[in-house]
């Protein structure tokens, strides 16, 4: 039982660190401890994203150069053998340039879930689902 609690503990730790330094903090260096060198982003922003560290990296910049003030939040958080199930509300101001779309002053919340699954301590698959849609309306993009 005993091994179940510590590997619960530092998955939760992991992602804690995960959205903490990486997202809230933009420490990008943070990535090479926390992710597997072939870790796969399943729902990249950007695509063809590379493998490990270096494929997340330009999505992190560029969400933080579009929401300089950018926070994560994470409501939920299950951990169940190698995967964590996270529930966040992503916060900004959209100040630069969003995937194409020109800055807004807009402040944005929005709900994202993702699944994480570890391996020794690092993550090594990702899957995202936002709320696109919100995000969208809250930006002026659509009504």
């Amino acid at each position: 039982m005993q091994k179940t609690l510590d590997a619960t503990s530092v998955a939760e730790h992991l992602i804690h660190r995960y959205f903490e330094e990486v997202w809230n903090q933009g420490h990008l260096d943070v990535l090479d401890e926390i992710m597997a060198p072939d870790y796969q982003n399943h729902s990249s922003s950007i695509p063809d994203p590379v493998p490990g560290p270096a494929g997340l990296r330009p999505i992190v910049a560029a969400m933080r150069q579009a929401f300089p003030d950018l926070h994560y939040e994470i409501q939920d958080l299950v951990v169940t053998g190698t995967k964590v199930a996270v529930r966040v509300h992503m916060t900004g101001t959209h100040l630069g340039d969003f995937f194409g779309i020109a800055p807004t002053g807009q402040q944005v919340r929005v709900q994202q879930f993702q699944i994480e699954w570890i391996r020794e301590g690092q993550i090594v698959a990702h899957w995202r689902q936002t709320d696109d849609l919100t995000l969208m309306r809250q930006l002026g993009v659509i009504q």
